[in-house]
Parts: structure tokens; sequence; C-alpha cells
């Protein structure tokens, strides 16, 4: 959560910017939609020959991700790598200064809509939004999601049966899962969005009864939580990403997943920076992070939920409530504040 303070900063930042930011958005080919549009954004692509990306992406799948594009276009793909709040520093102080480095930026929802907010992004027409799942892009169109991070349910299977999983949460209030139960430190987005499709009353009521009678221990990081599931020190875990355990098991771990209704996930998107000095290129870019045979292939043999629904999910037939972006901002304080009422402060981290 240490992103929350950045984007308080940000309409500082934007204020001390404002000369900068109040130039009209870059007018190449973001708008265009005549038919000889590909042919025009490939030559005006490969004119500009490399973007910056700035990036929250895992850095062993950056290769697989990037390489075919260069190989494929010629263009060249300059990587800042970084956690969540170091690149929303970066975007915001780098605006702040007239620095304008990145073309494209690819993390979560909700710092897209804070960078959308702050006047840092610039909208895309793109034929690609009619493939990706329905209700995914924002009115804006100013980012776009790339995959759905699914939170699931994780349990060790040596130490929990198949049969023996609860089938709602209410089930989690039986004596036998107390000492057993674990959630990530920050799921609070998880939480949130969890307690507007239960109903908010009952739903923390039910949490803070499952907390009271069985324990809820937490730690920080989602692949810690999934470590620690596969080591047996979390035999049920309530909030880890659905990519993690399915690559845990598929290397022989004790681990295996399921889904409590209502579902819960949470969008990681792409967005064209509003002064980017290789536009054109990053929109070629941005399209093949959104396409069936670019990168959303890649994404789904890394085990993500693709957004483009021409692919596959590898959670089939699974009805996603997604995290309002624009609360995530908006209603920080209370969600966080009723999380830690309820699972406790957790570790410090």
């Amino acid at each position: 959560m240490k992103w929350i303070p950045y984007i308080a900063g940000a309409c500082l930042a934007a204020a001390l910017a404002a000369p900068v930011l109040a130039q009209d958005a870059d007018a190449s080919l973001l708008q265009y939609q005549g038919p000889d549009r590909q042919e025009k954004l490939l030559e005006a692509a490969r004119a500009e020959g490399e973007i910056m990306f700035y990036t929250t992406l895992a850095e062993k799948n950056l290769r697989a991700l990037i390489d075919p594009f260069e190989k494929k276009y010629g263009i060249k793909v300059d990587v800042w790598r970084a956690g969540t709040s170091r690149v929303l520093q970066r975007a915001v102080s780098e605006a702040a200064a007239g620095r304008h480095e990145v073309d494209v930026f690819h993390f979560g929802s909700p710092q897209l809509e804070a960078l959308y907010r702050e006047k840092l992004l610039q909208p895309v027409e793109s034929p690609l939004f009619e493939q990706l799942a329905e209700g995914s892009l924002p009115e804006h169109k100013q980012w776009a999601p790339t995959v759905f991070q699914v939170y699931v349910q994780a349990y060790n299977t040596d130490k929990i049966k198949k049969e023996e999983l609860p089938k709602s949460y209410e089930d989690l209030l039986d004596p036998k899962w107390k000492g057993k139960l674990g959630v990530e430190s920050e799921s609070w987005m998880w939480y949130a969005a969890l307690m507007k499709r239960m109903g908010e009353d009952k739903g923390r009521a039910l949490f803070s009864e499952i907390v009271k009678r069985n324990g809820m221990s937490q730690r920080y990081g989602y692949s810690l939580v999934n470590n620690m599931v596969v080591a047996g020190e979390v035999p049920l875990a309530l909030t880890v990403y659905s990519h993690m355990p399915i690559a845990a098991k598929e290397r022989g771990a004790p681990i295996d997943s399921f889904v409590l209704e209502p579902a819960i996930a949470r969008a990681n998107g792409v967005a064209i920076a509003r002064h980017a000095s290789h536009p054109n290129a990053a929109l070629l870019f941005y399209e093949y992070m959104l396409s069936a045979d670019g990168a959303q292939g890649v994404f789904a043999s890394m085990d993500y939920v693709p957004a483009n629904t021409k692919l596959p999910s590898p959670l089939p037939g699974l009805r996603l409530g997604l995290v309002d972006p624009v609360s995530a901002l908006d209603e920080v304080d209370k969600w966080t504040g009723q999380f830690r009422e309820v699972f406790g402060q957790g570790p410090a981290h």
C-alpha cells in the first residue's frame, strides 16, 4: 500500500506541472480509424523505432512478452521495471519536472486510474476494444485491461482433502478451520469488492466472527502467502492470485486452488503516456499487449486470465466481479481501516 501517498501527492505534482499538462494530447494515430490505419501505424511506428516502457511486470516474464514484439516489428523496447509505488512516483515526479521519458505504462488499474486523473495518460481508439471482457474498459479509454489478477483460495493438499473444502465463506465458521486460515495482509481491495457484493454489514460481521472463532494469520505479499501454503504453514489461504498455485502445482508442489463465490479479480492494464515521445510505436506495442496473437497469448501461457475474450481462461466458466479502481482510490481509508479492524494489523513491511 506504499503507493497511496504518491496518489495523494499527485495533485500537487500535477499543479506544479500545469503548463506542461495543459498541452493538447498527441494527435498522431491514437484516434485514427481510417481503413489504412494498420498500414499507417506500422510505417509511423517503425520510423520512431523505439519505446520506453515502465512496468511492474515480473522480471522473469519480461523477455517472453517483449522479445516477440521486437522480433516482429524491429522496434526496441527499453524497460524500466520497479514496484508499484516506485513506478507511480517516477511517473508523477517526471511529469512535474517536465521530463517525458516514458511512452507506455503497465501496472494495476487503480494506479492507472490515478495517472488518468492527473492527466498523465491519453485516450486511444482501438479495434481490439471489442474483444475485451465486457465492462472491463473504462469509459474514458485512457487505459485498457490486459490481464485479470483473480483472487483464489489455495490449500495444501497434504493437509486438507478436496472433499473437506468449504463451499462458502460461511463454512469457515466451522471450528475445524481453527489455526489453519491465512490472508495476504494488503488484500483490502479484495475485501472491499467482496463486501460490496455480499453486503457490507453482513460481510463484515461474517469475517469478524470467522477471525474471532478460528484466527487468521497474515503474510505480506501474495507470492509469500502462496509459498506458505506449499510449506503447510498456512493450510488454507483466502487470497492468492490464481496463476501462482497453478504454476506451483505444475512444478509438483502440494498445492491446489478453488474459488468461493463471489469471485473477485483486479485488472492490470496498459496505457500510453500523455506526452509520449514515440506515440505511434507506443500504440503498436499497446495493441500488441491487447492482441490474442500477441502478448495475450503469452499471458495465457503463464496461467494469467487474459482480458481478450478470444482466448480461453484458465478459470473457465467463472464470473468475475472486478475491483472498481475508482472506489479503490476514493475509499482507501475506509476499506484499509475496516480490513485492519476485521483481520488485525498485519505484519510490518
